[in-house]
């Protein structure tokens, strides 16, 4: 089969990979229709490639048909529509039992310490093949895909996968009392859909990015908007628009990568030029991130507030301002999404022809899976008005 892989910082490539096969009795195999091109595979695009191996298949947002399933999977048969969530879960042991379905115990990667495994992502993860691909292999499916309904186009239900259920909990954990507000910081996909559940659920919602395009699809789905690049303080701008107090939550969706941190940006681009196995360890131990958006949202937030962060980072060495978050009296929030704990919440609102969460208006790109290497590279320099790309290997 066609997959899109991995062969090193900005180079990925479509091959000709093995086609998936069922190796135990809970897997499904599925024929991907739709995949997204998610910001945290940026990040591997970008920073994160000393946890890759060349010919690694990226890609963790799929729907597609059920072609074939284990004998343990009873829910889903061939023929099914479904959607595969990014983190692999068993649903059955004690953390799924707390509904914490990113923390699960059975795909737990304990080599490196790290959470349930991943699909497309870094050996951090499990290093499990990803859905940018014309198959995949479901591991735990007798859990983790979703059925949804026949008919509709794949952008109704594909955003179960990661999108809708990230946002939903940056939502939940950002704690905006009722009638409250909440500053979305960036507006790509999960921060637009943050914004737009957050103003489903009765907040005031002020978005802030520096890319007129997101600002503009932010705006016209209701959301009160400031361009950082036009602000002369972000943190000011916000407390003017609030009586000088500052928004009783911020949701920092930028993460690792954001603008405005020149020193963490260079340690970064310098480790990520090293040889893989001198950049991992050094990475594990000492990285840091670009912390201008968690700075930012410490300033933003009232005294007494609650920061969400589901933008991804990835440093072991961070400096916090301490003083400044606990003079400030701020609670924090951040994970993994525990994609399964909301698509009960979310399936009503995706399925409803009204589209009252505009999932219709999220995606600006929809190429084949030939097309897919271009197109990381559009995403990531923010060109063409990209904000979510769909990779349809069918196409």
């Amino acid at each position: 089969m066609k997959a899109l892989t991995w062969h090193g910082r900005r180079d990925v490539r479509v091959d000709t990979v093995p086609d998936p096969a069922i190796k135990e009795r809970d897997d499904a195999i599925i024929r991907v229709t739709s995949s997204g091109i998610c910001g945290s595979d940026l990040h591997l695009y970008e920073v994160l490639g000393p946890f890759l191996e060349e010919g690694d298949v990226l890609g963790h947002e799929p729907i597609g048909v059920v072609e074939e399933t284990g004998p343990e999977v009873t829910h889903i048969s061939p023929g099914d529509r479904v959607v595969i969530p990014f983190n692999i879960a068993c649903g059955h042991c004690h953390m799924c039992g707390m509904k914490l379905f990113a923390q699960c115990e059975t795909t737990q990667v304990r080599e490196h310490g790290m959470g349930a495994a991943l699909f497309g992502y870094t050996r951090l993860y499990g290093q499990v093949p990803g859905a940018q691909a014309e198959y995949l292999r479901v591991p735990q499916a007798h859990f983790g895909p979703i059925r949804v309904p026949e008919g509709p186009p794949d952008e109704r239900f594909v955003y179960l996968s990661d999108v809708l259920p990230t946002a939903w909990q940056a939502v939940e954990w950002a704690e905006v009392p009722d009638g409250g507000s909440v500053t979305v910081l960036g507006l790509g996909p999960i921060g637009q859909m943050a914004a737009r559940i957050a103003r489903h659920r009765g907040h005031r919602v002020i978005g802030v990015d520096l890319v007129p395009e997101r600002l503009e699809m932010a705006r016209r789905n209701g959301v009160e908007v400031i361009d950082s690049d036009e602000a002369d303080d972000v943190a000011d701008a916000v407390r003017q628009l609030t009586g000088g107090r500052g928004t009783d939550s911020v949701i920092d969706a930028v993460g690792m990568e954001a603008h405005g941190s020149p020193g963490a940006k260079f340690a970064q681009a310098l480790t990520g030029l090293m040889p893989g196995n001198a950049a991992a360890p050094l990475m594990q131990r000492v990285g840091v991130d670009r912390l201008a958006a968690l700075a930012t949202a410490i300033e933003v937030v009232r005294r007494g507030g609650t920061i969400s962060v589901s933008g991804v980072y990835g440093g072991m060495t961070d400096p916090l301002p301490m003083l400044r978050m606990f003079d400030k009296g701020i609670a924090l929030r951040m994970g993994q999404a525990h994609v399964k704990r909301w698509i009960g919440k979310l399936m009503p609102l995706v399925a409803d022809d009204a589209d009252p969460l505009g999932v219709m208006d999220l995606a600006t790109h929809r190429v084949s899976l030939d097309e897919a290497p271009a197109a990381y590279e559009m995403f990531q320099k923010k060109q063409d008005g990209a904000i979510k790309v769909l990779v349809q290997p069918g196409a």
